[in-house]
């Protein structure tokens, strides 16, 4: 994980994701899967699974402080990262977490 929290106000995590060779699919349903427990939990806001190629993801997720933020890292979601034989399953490196201030947003789709 790089960054730091920094001064209170919205935050935001990117993680960047490469997939082993032919494992692909299974990121994406593994997206899907994390999907499913951040839209439980109060605190984070716009998430998005990201898929820049066949083998390289992203997340993008944002939340209103770094309270928020920390209450998805002890979230389930983060439990997935944290199946340490799941991840050398499926990834070719571990995860890069980038810890994010949100400077300005646009909230809605015109």
């Amino acid at each position: 994980m790089t960054g730091e929290d920094g001064q209170e106000g919205p935050k935001a995590f990117y993680i960047h994701i490469e997939a082993r060779r032919g494992k692909g699919q299974d990121v994406a349903a593994m997206l899907e899967e994390i999907l499913g427990h951040v839209e439980e939990e109060p605190a984070t806001g716009p998430w998005y699974g990201l898929r820049l190629s066949q083998t390289t993801f992203g997340i993008f997720e944002a939340f209103p402080d770094i309270a928020g933020r920390q209450a998805h890292i002890d979230g389930r979601g983060g439990d997935i990262f944290r199946d340490v034989d799941r991840m050398n399953d499926l990834l070719e490196r571990p995860a890069h977490v980038a810890k994010v201030d949100i400077l300005f947003e646009k909230r809605i789709f015109a």
